[in-house]
């Protein structure tokens, strides 16, 4: 009696795996444990290493990571944007996929500058764009947007800052952050990798008609 108990016992058990199984094949996202939104990106425009205006109404609909890095940096950047690489090259077949890297340091990386670390770095401009444009809302980008560095050195002059944060940003098709990773630890990497796919799958919601532009670059 015992025996025949524990039969029906994994019986349904086996049974009941497999109803959630098939539920995972043909409903989009079940049993996904869904990342919660952090914040919005707010309205921008900046310049890519082509010399391109780029807008957020250019990447919505995109899964991407932002990060922040300067090209004469020595330390953590060459590693953040390696490590991104592998991220780049698992992901850049996916068309709704990006990597949007800013700089902190605008008055060196101008758009040839950017333009040159890209091409040292054998990346698509489709798939990974390098940033430049004020100062000011670059760093306003970094902490109202992507939350990577805290909002109150908005209230430091600019002049006086430089932001130098390890950290990387995901962002939803619906210009979401998601969560926040760091760029150094390969789990995080690795979990950044599994988020994207996760991501990926979501479907993108209508515009929302109440952002308003933060961000510019001078005439």
């Amino acid at each position: 009696m015992r025996r025949k108990s524990w039969t029906y016992i994994l019986f349904f058990t086996a049974l009941i795996l497999l109803f959630y199984l098939v539920l995972t094949r043909i409903i989009p996202g079940f049993g996904v444990v869904k990342l919660p939104v952090l914040s919005d990106v707010q309205a921008f425009s900046f310049i890519d290493q082509d010399g391109k205006t780029i807008t957020e109404k250019d990447i919505r609909g995109k899964v991407y990571i932002a990060e922040y890095f300067f090209t004469t940096c020595k330390g953590i950047c060459p590693k953040m944007n390696n490590n991104l690489r592998s991220v780049y090259e698992k992901f850049r077949d996916q068309p709704d996929f990006m990597i949007v890297s800013h700089t902190v340091d605008p008055l060196t990386d101008s758009v040839g500058r950017m333009k040159a670390y890209a091409d040292s770095m054998h990346v698509d401009s489709k798939n990974w764009l390098f940033l430049t444009g004020r100062k000011d809302s670059l760093y306003h980008a970094a902490r109202i947007s992507y939350l990577l560095d805290d909002p109150k050195n908005n209230d430091i002059s600019v002049n006086e800052q430089f932001i130098h944060t390890q950290f990387f940003a995901l962002v939803d098709k619906n210009s979401q952050v998601r969560k926040i990773y760091d760029g150094l630890k390969m789990d995080e990497i690795k979990a950044l990798e599994n988020d994207i796919q996760d991501l990926l799958k979501e479907k993108q919601t209508s515009l929302k008609s109440n952002q308003t532009i933060i961000n510019h670059i001078p005439n």
